[in-house]
């Protein structure tokens, strides 16, 4: 199963003539909605609009959503858990946890479809064109985000070769923990080695000298980046009108 946080040229998908800083924007009008309230009804209204994106950003199908999202899920279900086995009974038991798992699905999911519908190149194009972020920090991260397919494909190769030296933990626990380990720390030292070599590429293409550098591609916002944004407030104000309006609404701090 692929990475949900696999960055790379990604086919074209009808969320992706949304600019990357509007989607960027949508996620910073939604997070903090979702950081006050205290309710389930709120969280549960803006991730049924988040979950009306998800064919716009190609992931219609399920498999192609569960690819992506399988991690989300698992966290969000162990948020829930450990609320129920470590939270107050009488403070809501059951109804607190599914109401802190949804706020996690809806607090995480906006970033799953950036990273769906956005090239990387053009996340790091816009973020210095129309937010004014360092270059060195826009492309360091673009580098080091094209090199995380890589670490899933070593990853696998790892694996394999070990398998293929009669290397299998069998049913033993012990030993799948050992060979994770042993995997993990191999995987580490080839990314630490990968990164040490872009950084001195990187640094021979000139960019550590503190020259202000051109753009080629360009970013452009258009109309319908407005109208993403102001749909994001309508979505929010409408969540929590509806919240409201059904008596459950309550800040977190309240």
């Amino acid at each position: 199963m692929s990475s949900p946080l696999a960055l790379g040229p990604v086919r074209p998908v009808p969320l992706s003539a949304i600019n990357p800083v509007a989607q960027l924007g949508a996620l910073g009008v939604v997070l903090p909605v979702l950081l006050v309230s205290g309710d389930l009804l709120t969280p549960l209204v803006l991730l049924a609009a988040e979950v009306c994106l998800l064919p716009a950003a190609g992931l219609g199908r399920p498999r192609a959503l569960l690819a992506r999202t399988w991690p989300l899920l698992l966290g969000a279900a162990g948020v829930a858990w450990v609320n129920v086995l470590f939270g107050d009974a009488d403070a809501g038991g059951w109804s607190s946890a599914v109401a802190l798992a949804v706020r996690v699905l809806a607090l995480a999911l906006p970033g799953v479809l950036l990273v769906a519908s956005t090239d990387p190149v053009r996340l790091a194009d816009a973020l210095t064109l129309h937010w004014r972020v360092s270059t060195r920090f826009a492309y360091g991260a673009l580098a080091a985000l094209r090199l995380v397919p890589l670490l899933a494909t070593e990853w696998q190769t790892i694996r394999q070769a070990r398998r293929a030296r009669g290397i299998e933990p069998g049913r033993n626990p012990v030993a799948h923990a050992r060979l994770f380990a042993g995997t993990a720390f191999g995987l580490l030292v080839g990314a630490v080695r990968r990164g040490t070599r872009l950084a001195t590429a990187m640094d021979a293409r000139g960019f550590d000298s503190g020259v202000p550098r051109s753009n080629a591609r360009g970013s452009r916002l258009r109309a319908r980046d407005a109208a993403y944004l102001v749909g994001a407030v309508v979505v929010c104000l409408v969540a929590v009108l509806v919240s409201v309006r059904a008596g459950s609404w309550h800040p977190v701090l309240g």
